[in-house]
């Protein structure tokens, strides 16, 4: 019996409670441990997003899942957690998440024509469901780069949003509304008009790409307007290899990989804590 559940009751919860529910990308054991560390530190649901390239990089998915499960029973964790598959890029992958034990999947046609993008999300929605795991669709474009794919930001329309929730019955929302992956040059400009808009009309949660980096008021307003899901993945890395860094230059002679990298773990749990205090999620487990 797995201990993961599926993003819907949660994201439904925090769009009636004006919260967001952090996903936060893993890349190795120990990257997973601070994830879950910090969710029940701050009795928090939690979303593990786990990319195609980290999914490959960390043994498969069937390893992931293992893992995720194993780490959920020996930790203890109580806290809702869902296990997502980020940026799915077919049917196939998606259907071999969920079936390795996956209980949530983004699948990603934002390159493809409204109707192509409907038509093939609604393939991955009836597999998914069917299996009890949730799913994520994106209309327009998040830019910038993530996993060594690139792209440019073309914002969601309201109607082809609409379109998507109705037909193809997906359980959240990426609407490209400004946001991008990876660093941002400047400060972040989001379409929160648009946000509200595409919120009142589809009542579905939405999702924010790229949320690291993004100031905190503007968080708070992408909130207000719908925002349900935030992703975060840049900001762990970054912190994780300072902390690293600065414990290299400091002690010429460690050399024992757990005593490398435990400050990077002890950075994440810091961030993973904070941020979801800065969501509003602590405490809505």
């Amino acid at each position: 019996m797995s201990r993961l559940v599926s993003m819907t009751d949660m994201l439904n919860k925090a769009l009636e409670g004006k919260y967001a529910v952090g996903q936060f990308n893993i890349n190795n054991l120990e990257w997973t441990q601070a994830v879950l560390e910090a969710a029940e530190a701050e009795k928090s649901p939690v979303i593990l997003g786990v990319s195609e390239g980290a999914g490959k990089y960390m043994g498969g998915v069937k390893v992931v899942s293992a893992m995720v499960e194993a780490l959920m029973e020996t930790m203890n964790i109580t806290v809702p957690v869902a296990l997502h598959l980020d940026h799915g890029s077919s049917f196939e992958n998606c259907k071999s998440a969920i079936d390795a034990g996956f209980s949530s999947v983004m699948i990603d046609n934002s390159a493809f024509v409204i109707d192509k993008n409907i038509e093939e999300t609604k393939k991955v929605v009836e597999y998914a469901h069917s299996k009890g795991a949730s799913v994520e669709a994106e209309v327009g474009t998040v830019g910038g780069t993530e996993d060594g794919v690139t792209g440019g930001v073309n914002y969601a329309d309201a109607q082809e949003c609409l379109r998507m929730v109705t037909e193809a019955k997906i359980d959240a929302l990426a609407a490209a509304l400004g946001s991008v992956h990876g660093d941002y040059e400047g400060e972040p400009v989001l379409g929160f008009d648009e946000m509200k808009i595409i919120s009142d009309l589809t009542k579905t949660p939405l999702v924010l790409h790229g949320g690291s980096g993004i100031p905190e008021f503007q968080i708070k307003k992408a909130i207000e307007n719908g925002h349900s899901k935030i992703n975060v993945n840049t900001e762990l890395q970054q912190v994780w290899t300072k902390a690293v860094r600065e414990k290299l230059s400091s002690d010429a002679k460690v050399y024992d990989p757990r005593k490398v990298i435990a400050p990077g773990k002890d950075a994440i749990i810091a961030t993973v804590k904070t941020t979801m205090q800065r969501f509003g999620s602590s405490n809505q487990a």
